[in-house]
């Protein structure tokens, strides 16, 4: 626990460190590590100091809140707050995001269907604005509302009071396979309303999209029962025991996490689910902040541009997005998916909000459905930038869905004003940074600055 005291100097440092940028000059916090998939311009000026700013500053177990830093990472913050029987309403899939990215970036898990994003358990947070100053905000507040989606745009949360919700030690889960993507978008949409299945209780809630004709719903039950677990942080892959088992339990830690050892399935594009490899493939770098690092060395190295021109690929993509539809557009949006992309597996996670927030304007009490694909796809030799990661922004909005920010975007300035509300964030950005020091969510977001 870091205490008062020592949060105190931290945000110090950050002051000063943000006072000593030139203005004019970007401003950008100095990260370790990111789980942005959106190339950034060098801002060739040092970073904010963010050391630090890292931890849990106070908890209060019978209050079930914790005082949290924007930096702190969610594996960190439930190494804190789970030995208490505590979690945060929702824990982002990676183990490496920050408690202040997924508020600012809107963070889910599956949770989501019945306590909504990450933001929307937060009962107060200090933010760091472009004016550099510490403005403490609540619900209610322009500043506060604003915040989330706003990628950095209206300044970095340095600490944030939220709220936890106590849970037994154990998961037991039920995969429900579905030859039908409507049936199972039928599904997720009940359970989400009622919070149960065949009578039982329902407390995490997403699926997994193989094929068309093969979707698990996965049904989570918090329990105190006991009994043996499975892992899967050794040699078995947890989205490939979808497909082999009904049932199964795990602790509630490893169930948190179950999606970080392999990056959802995306480790086997190192071959980390061949059984050789991950013999020797050290448990401690079955993460997937170490898959995001080879990512990065092979964007500057070009190991795998080297190997297309060997295999004389025309041209490959990347496409790495979540994007939000309502449940009754899930297979539709499916089924253009497999025609006009053609990967697998998707991830579905439902969400239900429980108001309006003006940078992702989304229906209170409807029920969205995210959908995660992240990979890449062949295109002809000189397809212009962004072709199929176009194609699904624009079809995403058909739908009255959304697209996260987390990675590329290629929205005109206009489209995107209208889409993500910044109209809003103007006004914000007027009042708490007159001299425009920090970036815009569309300069952010889009032009990647």
């Amino acid at each position: 626990m870091k205490g008062w005291s020592e949060h105190q100097r931290a945000v110090d440092r950050l002051l000063a460190s943000y006072a000593a940028i030139p203005p004019g000059a970007p401003v950008r916090l100095a990260k370790r590590t990111s789980n942005l998939f959106r190339p950034r311009a060098d801002p060739g000026v040092p970073g904010l100091d963010v050391d630090g700013l890292d931890g849990v500053v106070a908890l209060d177990v019978g209050e079930r809140t914790a005082d949290v830093q924007g930096m702190c990472t969610y594996e960190d913050l439930v190494d804190a707050t789970l030995p208490h029987g505590l979690i945060p309403y929702v824990v982002p899939q990676l183990r490496t995001i920050t408690l202040g990215g997924a508020v600012t970036g809107l963070g889910i898990e599956s949770t989501s269907f019945r306590n909504g994003l990450p933001h929307e358990s937060v009962l107060e947070m200090d933010v760091l604005t472009g004016a550099g100053e510490i403005v403490t905000c609540k619900p209610g507040d322009a500043l506060f509302d604003a915040f989330p989606n706003s990628y950095g745009s209206l300044g970095y949360a340095t600490r944030l009071r939220i709220r936890l919700e106590a849970v037994p030690p154990y998961v037991a889960l039920r995969h429900v396979r579905l030859d039908d993507a409507a049936v199972a978008a039928t599904m997720l949409g009940e359970v989400a309303e009622s919070g149960t299945w065949h009578g039982e209780p329902v407390h995490g809630l997403d699926a997994t999209a193989f094929a068309p004709d093969e979707v698990y719903v996965t049904l989570a039950r918090f329990t105190d029962e006991p009994g043996p677990t499975s892992d899967y942080t050794g040699q078995d892959v947890f989205y490939r025991s979808l497909q082999r088992r009904e049932t199964d339990r795990l602790t509630m830690y490893d169930y948190l996490w179950r999606w970080d050892t392999d990056w959802f399935w995306c480790s086997a594009a190192f071959g980390a689910q061949n059984p050789w490899v991950r013999r020797v493939w050290p448990r401690r770098w079955r993460r997937s902040d170490v898959y995001h690092r080879i990512i990065a060395l092979d964007a500057k190295v070009g190991v795998s541009r080297l190997l297309d021109r060997v295999k004389k690929v025309p041209g490959r993509e990347k496409v790495i997005q979540d994007v939000e539809v309502p449940v009754a557009a899930v297979p539709e949006f499916l089924s253009w998916f497999d025609a006009e992309v053609g990967m697998r597996p998707v991830w579905l996670c439902p969400l239900r909000t429980t108001r309006s927030w003006p940078g992702y304007p989304l229906r209170p009490g409807e029920t969205y459905v995210n959908l995660g694909f992240w990979g890449t796809v062949v295109v002809p030799a000189g397809s212009p930038e962004g072709l199929v990661n176009r194609r699904v922004e624009e079809h995403v909005h058909t739908l009255g869905g959304h697209k996260s920010l987390y990675s590329e975007a290629f929205y005109d300035e206009a489209t995107f004003a209208d889409l993500y509300g910044t109209a809003a964030l103007d006004a914000v950005r007027a009042e708490h940074d007159p001299q425009g020091r920090l970036s815009s969510l569309y300069e952010k977001a889009v032009r990647n600055s």
